[in-house]
Order: C-alpha cells, then structure tokens, then sequence
C-alpha cells in the first residue's frame, strides 16, 4: 500500500531536513497509529503520505507507483483512493453538512439517490443527522470534526489517514468513531491515525510509528488489541 525508502524531506531548498531517513511499509489492510512529541514531524510524513508534497530525496510508491515519477492524471487518480481528515478539518464553508459530506462521491459521479442513502445514513451514525442543512460556521469544533471524519470515510477509501481525529469530541464520540474505523479497517481500508491520546492507543492496541526528532520507529502492540477485539 505504501512503501518509504530512504525518505528525507525539508520544506525549503536550502533549509533543514525535518524527516529524516524514513523507511517503512505498510501492508494493504494494515492499521497503524502515528504518534510522537509535537515538532516531531507527524504533519509533514501525513502530507506525504496523502502526496501533498514530495520527498526531498529518497522513494516514496504509494499503490505500486513511485509518485515522484507519476503523472498529473495518476497523482488526481491515486488521491481519489485516500481519505484524508485534517486537523483543521478543511469544510468548505459555503456547503451545507450534507453537501460536505456528500462531495467525493459527487466528484466520483454515483448516483444522486446513492448519495443520499449514503449520506443520510452516515450522517445519523455520527449524531449529525439533525444538522445536515447546516453550514460548518454554525456548528460546534466537534460537530465539524465529525462532519471532516464523514467526509472522509462516505468513499470507503483504500487508504484513511486522520490527524487527531479525536481531538475536540468527548470521549463517548471518540470511541464510537474509532469503532467505526475499527470497521472500515476490517473491511478492507488501510488506516494511519496520528494522535497523542495514549488511552486510545493502548485501548485499541495497533502498532504504532513512532516520531522522534524526524526518526521513526516502530512498536507492535497486537497482543493488547487481541484483549478488546470482543468489544466491536
């Protein structure tokens, strides 16, 4: 699914490397958390791994292609596989929840009637169904997050990354969200969650790449998932 070979990457020409040496593979099906201390370079391999940047050397083949040698047309088609949900969330401000929500599959062409059923449903699984002809101004950090996390999985991407996904929801929320990326990942969906919520972390038990000073590291915590695995 993704494969990092010698990877460094700065974001200016002459200034320091903020990723060092990265390597690392990732299995189609796999799921892994990202954490590490702040400043560690947890955005910047994100931005990567959703190709909104290139690596300043080494190799990055995301699907079975090198994106540093791949074409408009194939980066437009391989971001259509990832689902991405920001920090920031990034909600088009002048598009209602629904239409938010709504939009990669609208991007993809399916059905309007498809969409809808999708919708709907996704959105009512997120407690949002009541908001839906809201815009994101007049929902709250948490709602619009949820609304960012929705936009993100309406596709069942191959690949889902999150960047603190959890951050602004309590904690009943956060864990009927991670249950639901429990499922995605189940049936099918390779998912990458950067967060420093050690609770989530050691509840759901997944391996972990580790950030530290732009060095990564991996631990494998599959024999504390085995534990919980009844609770979904």
């Amino acid at each position: 699914m993704i494969k990092f070979e010698n990877v460094y990457f700065r974001y200016e020409y002459n200034g320091e490397d903020i990723l060092h040496n990265i390597n690392f593979t990732l299995d189609p099906g796999s799921y892994h958390f990202l954490t590490g201390p702040s400043g560690s370079g947890k955005t910047s391999l994100t931005t990567l791994m959703y190709i909104g940047n290139i690596p300043t050397r080494g190799k990055i083949t995301m699907f079975g292609t090198d994106i540093s040698k791949a074409q408009r047309s194939e980066i437009f088609s391989l971001r259509q596989r990832i689902g991405v949900v920001f920090q920031d969330f990034r909600l088009i401000p002048h598009l209602s929840t629904f239409d938010n929500v709504a939009l990669p599959l609208r991007i993809l062409k399916r059905p309007e009637d498809e969409v809808n059923n999708y919708v709907n449903e996704l959105l009512d699984w997120v407690g949002l169904g009541k908001h839906k002809k809201h815009l994101p101004k007049s929902l709250s950090g948490g709602q619009q997050q949820r609304v960012a996390i929705a936009r993100a999985i309406i596709g069942r991407p191959k690949l889902l990354l999150a960047d603190e996904p959890t951050g602004n929801l309590d904690d009943e929320i956060g864990f009927r969200l991670m249950g639901l990326f429990e499922q995605l990942n189940r049936m099918g969906t390779t998912i990458v969650i950067a967060t420093h919520n050690q609770q989530i972390i050691e509840q759901f038990g997944h391996p972990c790449l580790t950030l530290d000073k732009g060095h990564i590291h991996q631990e494998d915590k599959r024999k504390q998932r085995k534990k919980i695995r009844h609770v979904f």
